[in-house]
């Protein structure tokens, strides 16, 4: 055990000397981050809200010409059922209900009315924005019947949605297309070495096999779990991106996905016979798993053909599995298949690389 951590210290040491490896690894995925997220994190700020109007009265009606001379909000009359099923599939932001009775309590003046706001809480910018929307809209109408309680309030009611904004979609993604790139880029180092005959005299010493690759394995664990707190404190911090999931489930992911890639990479060194066809065999594998998996845009807009291929690719299911548990994004495929497909690229890749994988 003592072999195997003062090894991976050197291989730590080693890694932090390597301008190349430390800025694939983590310059070029924040710069993904700061970039996409500059551009995105911006746009229209026109917010779209459900107004079921369940009175029908003249009060009601005043209520929602108050809404909708709002700067910069959009009013979609329906019933409570359809906008609550539009809001779920992300299309409103909010949705406003007016109970019946509500002109007769109004005009009564002797309790306050109250209508119903539904949010959904993990959209924290959207749900204060619409508090301070209903605030302000409230404000006004109490504020024209002075002199007596507040004849309007509201009340929260929780609702889940699949809206996902551009950068929190795209947060778990970049994690996940780090930690294949992690694990690819496992492949080029050890051709280098096996070419410059190291591996051969490190056979001739003590050490055993197991601790010569353990310690590399170890080595890059420690630094996927560095990129996580990296790309994941970016996203929260300067991005505003909301982790809600377990995070010992998103460790296990964490942990499972740059197991799987490293094994990949394993394959890429059994197989590739110098430095630069370790390279080049390398960049052949990374920029299909890079944008076919999903990672900038969804697999839903794909077309069928894609689609079929995005299917086969192990990058699809981390990425997916890393967007459920983080952000509570749509799921691609169920939670328990995504840990499925990486195990079993995972044993495959593993036995691959133990049947082919050469030392000298």
């Amino acid at each position: 055990m003592r072999a195997l951590l003062l090894l991976t210290a050197a291989n730590i040491k080693s890694f932090t000397r390597d301008r190349a490896a430390l800025f694939w690894t983590l310059a070029f995925p924040l710069i993904f981050i700061f970039l996409f997220g500059s551009i995105f994190s911006g746009g229209n700020s026109e917010r779209t809200i459900g107004f079921a109007d369940l009175d029908g009265s003249a009060r009601s009606a005043e209520l929602k010409a108050a809404f909708a001379s709002q700067p910069n909000v959009k009013l979609v009359d329906a019933s409570e059922a359809d906008l609550l099923a539009q809001m779920r599939d992300g299309q409103l932001s909010a949705v406003l209900v007016v109970p019946a009775g509500y002109g007769a309590t109004v005009e009564a003046k002797a309790t306050p009315a109250t209508i119903t706001v539904y949010t959904d809480p993990a959209q924290a910018a959207a749900q204060g924005a619409t508090f301070q929307l209903v605030g302000g809209v409230l404000g006004a109408v109490n504020q024209a019947a002075s002199g007596r309680p507040p004849a309007v309030t509201f009340t929260n009611q929780a609702v889940q949605t699949q809206d996902l904004t551009f950068i929190s979609y795209l947060v778990p993604s970049i994690l996940g297309m780090s930690l294949m790139q992690l694990g690819l880029f496992s492949a080029i180092p050890l051709v280098a070495d096996r070419q410059k005959h190291i591996l051969k005299r490190l056979q001739a010493t003590p050490l055993r096999r197991w601790q010569l690759v353990g310690s590399n394995v170890l080595m890059r664990l420690l630094i996927a779990l560095v990129q996580t707190v990296i790309i994941v404190g970016v996203g929260a911090q300067v991005f505003n991106v909301e982790v809600s999931g377990n995070w010992l489930l998103i460790g296990v992911l964490v942990v499972l996905g740059s197991l799987t890639f490293i094994a990949l990479g394993y394959v890429i060194a059994s197989f590739a016979s110098t430095e630069e066809s370790a390279n080049g065999m390398t960049s052949v594998i990374q920029f299909p798993l890079m944008f076919l998996s999903g990672t900038f845009f969804p697999i839903d807009a794909m077309p069928d053909a894609l689609r079929t291929v995005a299917r086969a690719l192990p990058l699809t299911y981390l990425g997916d599995a890393l967007r459920q548990v983080m952000v509570g994004g749509t799921p691609f495929s169920p939670l328990w298949l995504c840990f499925a497909f990486l195990g079993v690229w995972l044993v495959v890749c593993f036995g691959v690389a133990a049947r082919f994988f050469r030392w000298q």
